[in-house]
């Protein structure tokens, strides 16, 4: 395709991860189209999340926090592109906005920072995390833990580690490789901490009409990616999941099939109803229905966290 007329405005968040990931998904573009280096600008776009940091997004808004105000700038124009976390991206997306493209995923798992295990962690153990799936799983790794939130990026939340406020946090690993910190925290096995659905992955949207920009974020589409992560979604569509839920979920490429596993935990961690499966590659029909299977086999008390 022809390089654009202008520069291409590529919205982002203004932590340090999302510039690194803005600035990932920017060559991936110049290397796929053979653009040069003033084919792209950033756009740097504040958002409710990155403003309110000390109260959990459940109380005030959800991932909304995380998206509507690039939701905003690709509605009127100010941008061509949005990046994503799509760890953070809403469940339901508004009809005028696409999900384009996604990067190749990055490790998925969890790191426990302060600790070489949960073992490891003196009795009654203080943990920080605004996670709600992080805290159910350390709940039922270690009943004595007391939570704590910890919100802000990735600095922010190692400075209050360092500062004794915890004896342990838990960061996804995904972004501490992207911001050149592979060398903090122990990795925490899916076996033991299935992770957030979409944990790792980059996407990028952009308007369901704009042709031109769906074309040039064809060519970095990844597409093993993408279909794993849509699958992941599609559990949360059937659970109706919110920032309020504890849900893990995680879909790999076997065999040209989708392995799927799914849970949701209560706070406490004294009720997990899990499931998984092999399905079609693109059958995310299948995928919200494990979703939705979920909640039928799960105790009232747990069904009310995904209810309104």
């Amino acid at each position: 395709m022809k390089r654009p007329e202008r520069p291409l405005r590529l919205g982002t968040r203004g932590s340090p991860l999302a510039l690194a990931q803005a600035h990932m998904t920017a060559q991936a573009l110049r290397d796929a189209h053979g653009w040069d280096q003033d084919a792209i600008t950033t756009v740097i776009v504040q958002t409710s999340g990155d403003r309110i940091q000390d109260r959990a997004l459940a109380e005030i808004g959800g991932k909304a926090l995380w998206t509507k105000e690039l939701d905003r700038a690709l509605a009127e124009g100010e941008i061509d592109c949005a990046v994503h976390s799509m760890k953070d991206v809403e469940t339901i997306r508004p009809d005028a906005i696409r999900i384009a493209a996604m990067l190749s995923r990055a490790d998925v798992r969890d790191r426990l920072v302060g600790a070489e295990n949960f073992a490891a962690l003196p009795p009654q153990p203080i943990v920080g995390t605004s996670s709600p799936r992080r805290a159910a799983q350390v709940k039922r790794l270690r009943p004595d833990a007391q939570i704590i939130l910890f919100r802000g990026n990735v600095a922010t939340r190692l400075t209050k580690l360092e500062a004794g406020e915890a004896h342990a946090t838990l960061l996804a690993a995904a972004g501490l490789d992207r911001l050149g910190q592979a060398d903090i925290g122990a990795t925490v096995e899916i076996d033991t901490m299935l992770p957030a659905p979409s944990q790792g992955a980059v996407g990028i949207e952009t308007l369901a009409d704009n042709d031109a920009m769906l074309g040039w974020l064809a060519a970095i589409n990844h597409r093993d990616t993408f279909d794993c992560v849509m699958a992941e979604r599609a559990v949360l569509r059937g659970l109706g999941g919110t920032c309020h839920s504890p849900i893990a979920a995680l879909a790999l490429l076997e065999g040209g099939q989708i392995h799927l596993r799914a849970e949701i935990i209560s706070p406490e961690g004294d009720e997990t109803v899990r499931d998984e499966a092999r399905l079609a590659r693109g059958d995310f029909d299948a995928a919200e229905a494990i979703g939705r299977g979920l909640l039928e086999r799960a105790s009232p008390a747990l069904r009310s966290l995904f209810e309104g």
